[in-house]
């Protein structure tokens, strides 16, 4: 059997999806253990959140994407309806374990892949404004470190402090690697830290920290690390392909359906490794747009605006889906094309980082988002 080299950037790609922990609370430098944890999935390529959850209530919807609207969507109330391929979280739905925001976006416009993924993630006024993520910045008010525990740290999570970064693996030999990566991180934090450090590099070790990376796995993993004492507080779990312009489908069977069913692995992952740590967890979905209203005469989509953001865990306790709706007539898309965003999806990260993290959202809106008054849409989400 020929042998199959493959480059590091190959091998990310084929493994479909990429896993960052962070925020660790150590002893002497963490005043009070934050209340919950906060995971983040990243959606690259601009997830199309009027097929994820198909407003079938607008009775414009099926005059324009026929093709592409689910004619076997989950029903959630009288307006909205959900994408076959959210079984799982239709079921969270179900329990009071997660909500729906549609008609939402971060305040991008532009439609480019590299802007909108760097805003979204960055959470700047403009694109390529900041070298710190709204995450990590959130994380250092927290006064937990927000060191990324990761090859690659992704820009959401990079915080004000210098970053060291280590990687759960399914490759020979990776725990050594691992385990020297942890023991360079602990040496910065002084006597205190290198003793929380010198237990996850135990663990990171053992059987069970050698995972397949596949996005189900991976959120196993992340979970059973965040529902441990002393462990991190953060996890970003990042799948691209969402960028249909071709062939998207509508049922779960098609391109895009398959994409949602990964964000449905991945919720249920999360759930199964977090166990009892489930009830004071958050987990939001982020995409840098969304999807035009119209079919593209290849049946797909291009770049738009407004999108949904799903939510799930257990610091959720009455499900709903929250959305001022924009309509879908022709005077009612943005530039007579995309979903208006009337939702800044700015607020709802404040919100998960409120009820995870416990810091006030005034300070959040100014320090976080450098946007003091950014609405506070808490209520709406965990009351």
């Amino acid at each position: 059997m020929p042998k199959l080299n493959l480059t590091r950037r190959e091998f990310l790609k084929a493994s479909g999806a990429s896993l960052f922990l962070a925020g660790l609370p150590l002893p002497g430098f963490t005043k009070d253990k934050p209340p919950g944890t906060i995971s983040v999935i990243l959606l690259e390529g601009g997830m199309d959140g009027l097929t994820a959850v198909p407003p079938f209530g607008d009775s414009n919807l099926l005059k324009m994407r026929k093709g592409l609207t689910p004619e076997n969507y989950l029903k959630l109330n009288s307006f909205f309806g959900l994408h076959p391929s959210f079984k799982y979280f239709a079921g969270l739905m179900a329990k009071n374990n997660a909500s729906i925001v549609h008609a939402t976006n971060f305040p991008y416009t532009k439609r480019s892949h590299f802007e909108g993924q760097n805003l979204m993630q960055g959470g700047g006024l403009n694109p390529f404004s900041e070298t710190s993520g709204w995450l990590g910045r959130a994380l250092d008010l927290a006064r937990t470190p927000g060191r990324s525990m990761s090859l690659d740290m992704p820009l959401v999570l990079r915080g004000m402090s210098d970053n060291d970064n280590f990687y759960p693996a399914n490759i020979r030999s990776s725990s050594n690697l691992m385990t020297k990566l942890i023991d360079s991180i602990s040496m910065s934090y002084g006597k205190e830290g290198s003793e929380v450090f010198k237990k996850v590099s135990k663990k990171s070790t053992q059987k069970d920290s050698i995972v397949p990376r596949n996005p189900a796995s991976l959120a196993k993993f992340a979970g059973k690390a965040m529902a441990q004492e002393g462990g991190p507080l953060s996890s970003v779990i990042k799948v691209d392909q969402f960028d249909t312009h071709a062939s998207q489908g509508s049922d779960e069977h098609g391109r895009h359906g398959k994409q949602l069913t990964l964000i449905d692995d991945i919720i249920a992952g999360y759930k199964e490794g977090l166990g009892d740590a489930w009830d004071r967890s958050i987990i939001l979905t982020l995409t840098e747009f969304g999807r035009t209203v119209f079919e593209n005469g290849t049946r797909g989509t291009d770049h738009g605006y407004g999108s949904v953001g799903l939510l799930a865990g257990g610091a959720i306790t009455k499900s709903r889906v929250i959305s001022d709706w924009p309509g879908l007539s022709k005077k009612e898309q943005f530039e007579q094309r995309d979903l208006m965003s009337t939702i800044d999806y700015r607020s709802v990260c404040a919100a998960c980082i409120e009820n995870a993290l416990g810091l006030d959202h005034d300070l959040i809106a100014d320090k976080v988002f450098f946007t003091p008054k950014l609405p506070r849409v808490y209520n709406n989400i965990f009351s």
